[in-house]
């Protein structure tokens, strides 16, 4: 009886030997295809994500500066309302109270006829004359007929005279000196008043003594 091995006994088992092989071939053909479809989508998502991120970035560059506008516009319109306040309140308060008696319109007139008047006189003087004589004249008509109002004025301008030091003291010295004469002035001429009438009243006498002697 002989121990033969049969032909074909080694044929099965190197069919599943290759199995294996295939399976792997499988395996690596599948995982790079699976791998570049993930970078596709992460490549894609990130795209996405970065395209978002720029157009909220814009959004919100747009919006900061759309408020700063806003904001600079109506600073500068209330700033502008304001400035019309002050000076509304500003001219408001140059006009004389009720009070006073003093009336603007007619008092007004009258300054400007009396500047005119000196511009008439000093026609046929100098360029200097010429220049300050309407101005003085105005000035004293003024002072003579709007009291109230050019003592308010004078002192909106002393206001604004005080923010420079300089010119707010030599105001001060200035209008001291004037106050100084006018009173002197004053007083000078109400001394020579008095010696006029005490000299007219001394001649009368005389002259009426002079008569009764005559008579």
């Amino acid at each position: 009886m002989s121990h033969r091995k049969p032909i074909y006994e080694d044929e099965p088992s190197a069919v599943p030997a290759e199995a294996p092989q295939s399976q792997l071939q499988e395996r690596d053909t599948q995982q790079p295809a699976f791998s570049t479809k993930t970078l596709q989508r992460a490549s894609s998502t990130s795209t996405a994500d970065m395209l978002s991120q720029q157009v909220r970035q814009v959004r919100l560059f747009l919006y900061a500066h759309t408020l700063a506008a806003e904001n600079s516009f109506n600073d500068a319109l209330a700033s502008v309302f304001r400035a019309e306040s002050r000076f509304t309140n500003t001219i408001a308060s140059l006009a004389p109270p009720r009070e006073s008696g003093e009336r603007l319109l007619p008092g007004s007139i009258y300054v400007l006829v009396s500047a005119m008047a000196g511009s008439i006189i000093s026609r046929n003087r100098g360029i200097f004359l010429r220049a300050t004589t309407p101005l003085a004249v105005g000035t004293v008509a003024a002072w003579t007929l709007l009291p109230v109002t050019m003592q308010n004025v004078s002192d909106l301008v002393f206001e604004y005279e005080k923010k420079i030091p300089g010119v707010a003291e030599q105001h001060v010295r200035i209008r001291t000196a004037a106050e100084e004469s006018w009173y002197t002035a004053k007083a000078h001429s109400a001394h020579a008043r008095g010696l006029l009438e005490s000299k007219i009243g001394q001649g009368r006498e005389k002259l009426e003594e002079w008569v009764r002697k005559g008579n």
